[in-house]
């Protein structure tokens, strides 16, 4: 009887199984190659510009955010012809330079810290591949829902498959015995 009833739940998780499995699997696909993209966003620029190094190190030495934010919207007009909102300023100490990013079409300039010029204007791809990536290109509660149901139904579909290996392991050593 025992060996029945795991026989029984064996083909129970292997249904329920293949239906997960189904069901996460174009999300899986879609997380993996983005991931994969974003696994190299600093290896291929034209995922995301190399970082280009400023002029000092000294930051007592730097020109005011005032005078970046000025540079850097010369910079995007410049290349785009027209004017486009900063999102942030990242301080970058380390190579003298501030990236400025911008809120539309994933825009980036790098500005010198020390002069204030401009030394790179250049879209970041990997940043609208990592809204696919996380499904908030949909909107912040599908984020939410797809991230969920992606990592609950791998961890599912692990332990399943893991029961599915092992499962028919444990019936013959039961029935040999």
């Amino acid at each position: 009887m025992a060996i029945q009833n795991l026989v029984y739940r064996l083909r129970q998780f292997r249904s329920i199984h293949k239906w997960i499995g189904i069901s996460v699997f174009l999300f899986m696909i879609i997380t993996a190659s983005t991931g994969v993209l974003l696994g190299w966003k600093k290896n291929v620029n034209l995922l995301q510009p190399s970082t280009v190094k400023g002029s000092t190190l000294a930051m007592d030495k730097w020109v005011g955010f005032d005078q970046v934010a000025h540079a850097a919207m010369r910079g995007i007009d410049s290349v785009t012809a027209r004017k486009i909102e900063i999102d942030r300023m990242d301080v970058r100490p380390d190579k003298g330079i501030i990236k400025v990013t911008f809120k539309e079409e994933n825009w980036e300039a790098q500005i010198d810290g020390g002069t204030g010029k401009v030394l790179s204007v250049a879209q970041r791809h990997a940043d609208w591949i990592e809204h696919i990536h996380d499904g908030s290109i949909i909107s912040e509660s599908f984020k939410i829902v797809y991230t969920n149901y992606l990592g609950w139904g791998l961890l599912f579909l692990s332990i399943t498959g893991l029961w599915l290996w092992y499962g028919p392991k444990v019936i013959r050593k039961a029935k040999n015995t």
